[in-house]
């Protein structure tokens, strides 16, 4: 006798199974994070019941974990950009997202983000009462640590992306002090979802498989629920909001291996990749899957910028004044058993004070030829980098890698180098970057990129405008996220029931 199959995301339960509804809605969202938070608040504010499944026992999901810087910008700037004295272009935007994504650019979605990013700012405002101060924080910064509304988060003024488009600073910060902006913007949603009648939310409650006709249409899902299966009736459709797959050690290591030299996946229990699982089980195409966000976050103190980073033949491959996200992906694509970071003692005192990096010393000299020996580089490798790096300072113009003029400063013995080797001691966070592929307004689609019929997802389940570290701006992931989970809840009212 063979006992029943376990419900698991990779497989669907047929409609012609289903002999009991336990629950009814018109959109059924799983996961309460900002992507599902705003989906069920657009789905309700467009007329639509929306019911919230949360394996945990609140709301908040990765965005909750974060900064929740949020990138916007372009058609003229946000209000806080012009009140900042900031032009923004949505050309300018484009071009340098475009960049950024590189040749997995999912233009039409970048597009649509680019063009609708200062209607996506006023509805946050607007709608859910986000606040944002009209102030700039000019320092360079991994977060925002004062309650400033804007800074620059990303790579724009550097190099190459500053000869593509015209820079400008499209993270916007909530207006609270300290690490906090996640927590503020979760509160913000949650009491929105709240005060909302036509959603429900059921914490604790995990989503187990998507529920399909004989056509293909997803018509609900099943859930457990106080340790019953329950079934879950969506009358205009599913909308999976259920994060990445960075805590899946067995996904990251099957589609996104270079992910394995991270040291700590960002994100919260429930980013299994189950979401991506259960929508590719109903067809739906899962793209860039083996990409991912990792970063070597050696900035603060901003005085590190004026350091070079070099393999172990003692060579430069990258300018220093790029995002910690960029940093952190070239560092891993460098053919070298070491990497470090080599600075001035004053600017290594900076590094003591205020970092979270956490690499260790690897060496120290007071001379060059010192500095070389303890690293184990050949001699007169390191030697010959600084030489013509600060003949090049002295020039005002880094002519290998174009580090901008502001950030150059001769490196002058006694010198510190620190271990920037992955695995060595360095903090390199991870998280995902592929999910399903959709159309800009969330629909998800197959391979042949037809929508699956009562299928839509959004924030890291789906694959956003978001497509590669070396590239990657803070304040993307909880942008798309928002504004993606927003325009899958207006799309999944239109559906016919």
């Amino acid at each position: 006798m063979t006992s029943p199959q376990r419900t698991s995301p990779q497989h669907p339960r047929r409609l012609r199974d289903i002999q009991e509804w336990h629950l009814e809605t018109d959109v059924a969202i799983v996961g309460f994070g900002g992507a599902g938070g705003c989906a069920a608040i657009s789905a309700a504010d467009a007329g639509a019941e929306a019911m919230i499944f949360e394996l945990a026992s609140a709301s908040g999901g990765s965005t909750a974990l974060s900064s929740a810087e949020i990138y916007m910008g372009g058609s003229g700037g946000t209000r806080v950009q012009k009140a900042c004295g900031f032009e923004d272009s949505t050309e300018d935007m484009y071009t340098y997202m475009m960049a950024a994504a590189g040749p997995q650019a999912d233009a039409e979605k970048i597009r649509n983000y680019c063009e609708r990013s200062v209607e996506h700012f006023d509805w946050l405002v607007n709608n859910l009462g986000v606040p944002f101060k009209d102030s700039f924080h000019a320092e360079r910064a991994i977060m925002c640590l004062t309650d400033d509304g804007l800074l620059f988060t990303g790579s724009e003024k550097a190099w190459p992306f500053r000869e593509q488009a015209k820079p400008a600073p499209r993270g916007h910060n909530l207006y609270i002090e300290g690490d906090n902006g996640g927590p503020l913007f979760m509160k913000i949603v949650t009491e929105n979802v709240e005060k909302r009648e036509r959603i429900q939310v059921h914490y604790e409650t995990r989503a187990l498989t998507l529920i399909v006709d004989e056509d293909g249409r997803v018509s609900g899902l099943v859930v457990r629920q106080n340790q019953q299966e329950l079934n879950v009736r969506a009358r205009k459709g599913g909308i999976l909001c259920a994060g990445g797959f960075c805590m899946n050690e067995e996904m990251v290591r099957r589609h996104a291996p270079m992910l394995t030299r991270g040291t700590q996946p960002i994100g919260n229990p429930g980013d299994t990749g189950s979401g991506i699982q259960m929508g590719m089980a109903v067809g739906g195409e899962a793209v860039n899957m083996h990409e991912g966000f990792i970063s070597l976050p050696f900035y603060p103190p901003a005085s590190m910028t004026y350091g070079i980073a070099i393999n172990d033949k003692g060579q430069r491959f990258i300018n220093e004044d790029v995002y910690h996200g960029r940093l952190g992906a070239y560092a891993l694509q460098q053919p070298s058993e070491r990497l470090y970071m080599v600075l001035t003692v004053e600017q290594y005192g900076e590094y003591e004070k205020v970092s979270y990096l956490g690499a260790p010393v690897a060496g120290t000299g007071e001379t060059v030829a010192e500095l070389e020996e303890e690293l184990g580089l050949r001699a007169g490798s390191l030697e010959n980098t600084l030489r013509i790096y600060n003949e090049d300072c002295a020039q005002g113009e880094d002519s290998q890698f174009h580090k901008a003029a502001e950030w150059l400063q001769p490196l002058e013995p006694p010198l510190v180098a620190l271990d920037l080797t992955p695995g060595r001691g360095a903090f390199v966070p991870f998280f995902t970057l592929g999910g399903l592929d959709t159309l800009p307004t969330g629909e998800v689609v197959n391979s042949a990129r037809e929508p699956i019929p009562g299928l839509y997802a959004a924030g890291r389940t789906a694959c956003g405008i978001v497509r590669r570290a070396e590239g990657y701006s803070s304040g993307m992931s909880v942008g798309d996220a928002t504004f993606s989970g927003r325009l899958a809840g207006e799309q999944a009212t239109k559906s016919a029931d």
